[in-house]
């Protein structure tokens, strides 16, 4: 569900975790984990046009005004760009479950502690299945209701972002990103 911080003009379907990737993705053209410069008026340009598009009735701002009042609004860090944490909380993503799973391993001593848990055959890797038991343990102390075909989506999801060689199992590396 949306959150609390959800903007108001952004009336649209919840995305899932595979839909939000591809936004993402599609957004990060460089692929470098930020949505920024050129990216970043890519974004806001199709936002603004989704925007008129439902009939919201947009200021008569300039673009560069806009996006100022917009980067204040949700560019938390205030760093000039936005990372995958902040889209989350600008698009209305199915359960948010990025930031949750970004939360859970969110300081290095918990990463490692999650990854020495996860590593269930200490391969030094974190293969798909190990994945499942991590996202289905993160989603049940989250109070978040799933089923087995949301866990595979979530699963796979997180695969893609994540396993940058492809070969289905996310080396230590990659989930440090």
């Amino acid at each position: 569900m949306a959150g609390p911080q959800q903007a108001p003009h952004l009336h649209l379907a919840e995305l899932t975790a595979s839909q939000f990737l591809d936004v993402w993705r599609h957004f990060d053209a460089d692929g470098n984990g930020y949505i920024e410069g050129k990216e970043l008026e890519n974004f806001f340009q199709e936002l603004e046009s989704a925007r008129k598009g439902a009939g919201v009735d947009s200021k008569k701002d300039n673009l560069a005004d806009k996006m100022k009042e917009f980067m204040h609004k949700y560019d938390k860090n205030a760093d000039g760009k936005i990372e995958m944490a902040e889209l989350a909380q600008i698009l209305p993503t199915e359960e948010n479950f990025l930031l949750c799973f970004r939360q859970h391993v969110g300081s290095s001593s918990e990463f490692m502690e999650a990854w020495r848990r996860y590593d269930t055959d200490r391969s030094g890797y974190i293969e798909a299945n190990e994945l499942k038991g991590f996202l289905s343990d993160l989603l049940k102390k989250a109070n978040r209701p799933y089923d087995e075909p949301k866990l595979q989506e979530y699963t796979q999801t997180i695969l893609r972002m994540f396993d940058m060689n492809g070969d289905g199992k996310l080396g230590l590396s990659e989930m440090s990103r």
